[in-house]
């Protein structure tokens, strides 16, 4: 494989010195970049543009052109396991995604397969292929997947949930339901991801989007367990280098001691938690991404500069940051915003590592 002419968001991840923080945005290819919206429309609709691998390469790379950002992510959706099980789903305007067939019985998980990330997800793994070799190793290239409990969610609910109270009904009622569910999730999960370091991801991360909804002790068996069974089975060295593993969940600032126990590399933050007093709390034990609310984005350039500003003084001197959005970048968003959050980050940042 190409060598890599910009590691430092790898750099950061195993906390090794660099030059200034490394920064890459969540859902940085996506609607609030015109060409994106130019590229869905050529594609018809958004499974199209996630299934065809040129599509998903095409704007994966749209936001490396536009900005200096130390990391590209695989443009995809975190429901494609789901639908390789084959649940069927689409996308219904304004109401976001939504699945033909929900999962409510013992019956009904037991059914499900492990979907084979070759045969079944083939379209993804070939999509990575793709934007690895378009890369030609300007910048290292995420891969990701959802959780077991918010893939969970989705497949329960049938769709987006504001209480997840089907959900949480099944898990209260009948754990031994969810627990097989979350299992075979996990086990979905980890070959998916190993499937897309196989193909050429160089991190990756799963996106608890909705554990920090669970009770503390829901979460530590329903969320966290599981995800801890997907880093366990990680592949964690290929291409001659370590795989950089990132757990964000949305919400979870409560729980960042036993997140950092499950031998990840780094936790993702969202904006909730100040940064400095997380860096306390988990020590040297990882790396820690975030963590501006994205609706700083909305405010003036200069705004934006002295909030990056206040979240680098923050965490401080030293390794171990990635500077990320504490969740996706909003479609409403200036893209010159952006551009302005990005810079303020590399040039305010070097003071940090001299």
């Amino acid at each position: 494989m190409t060598a890599l002419k910009n590691d430092r968001f790898l750099r950061a991840l195993l906390k090794q010195p660099v030059d200034v923080t490394p920064v890459w945005m969540m859902r940085q290819a996506g609607r609030y970049l015109p060409e994106y919206r130019a590229s869905r429309a050529k594609a018809g609709d958004f499974m199209s543009l996630c299934m065809n691998p040129e599509f998903a390469c095409e704007v994966t790379l749209q936001p490396l052109e536009r900005y200096p950002l130390d990391a590209a992510i695989l443009f995809s959706d975190i429901l494609t396991i789901p639908d390789a099980m084959g649940l069927g789903l689409y996308f219904e305007t304004g109401e976001g995604p939504r699945f033909k067939k929900v999962v409510n019985t013992m019956a009904d998980i037991e059914a499900l397969p492990i979907p084979d990330p070759d045969k079944d997800l083939g379209y993804v793994m070939d999509a990575v292929r793709t934007i690895r070799r378009e890369l030609n190793g300007r910048v290292p290239l995420i891969g990701f997947s959802g959780s077991p409990w918010t893939l969970a969610t989705y497949m329960v609910e049938g769709g987006s949930s504001k209480d997840f109270r089907k959900s949480k009904a099944l898990l209260y009622e009948n754990p031994q339901a969810m627990h097989a569910l979350l299992d075979k999730l996990a086990q979905s999960v980890t070959s998916y991801l190993n499937g897309q370091i196989l193909a050429g991801a160089q991190a990756v991360q799963i996106f608890d989007s909705w554990g920090g909804s669970l009770s503390a002790a829901a979460y530590q068996e329903f969320s966290l367990a599981y995800m801890q069974k997907i880093v366990n089975g990680l592949i964690r060295e290929h291409d001659g280098r370590r795989v950089p593993v990132i757990l964000f969940t949305k919400g979870g600032g409560l729980w960042l001691e036993s997140m950092a126990d499950s031998g990840v590399e780094a936790l993702g933050l969202d904006w909730t938690c100040d940064i400095g007093a997380a860096r306390a709390r988990v020590g040297d034990k990882v790396a820690l991404q975030g963590n501006m609310d994205p609706s700083v984005l909305y405010a003036k350039p200069e705004a934006i500069r002295a909030e990056v500003g206040r979240i680098l003084a923050a965490y401080g001197h030293g390794n171990g940051h990635v500077f990320n959005l504490g969740h996706g970048i909003t479609p409403e968003v200036d893209p010159a915003h952006a551009g302005a959050f990005i810079e303020a980050v590399h040039e305010l940042s070097a003071q940090y590592h001299v």
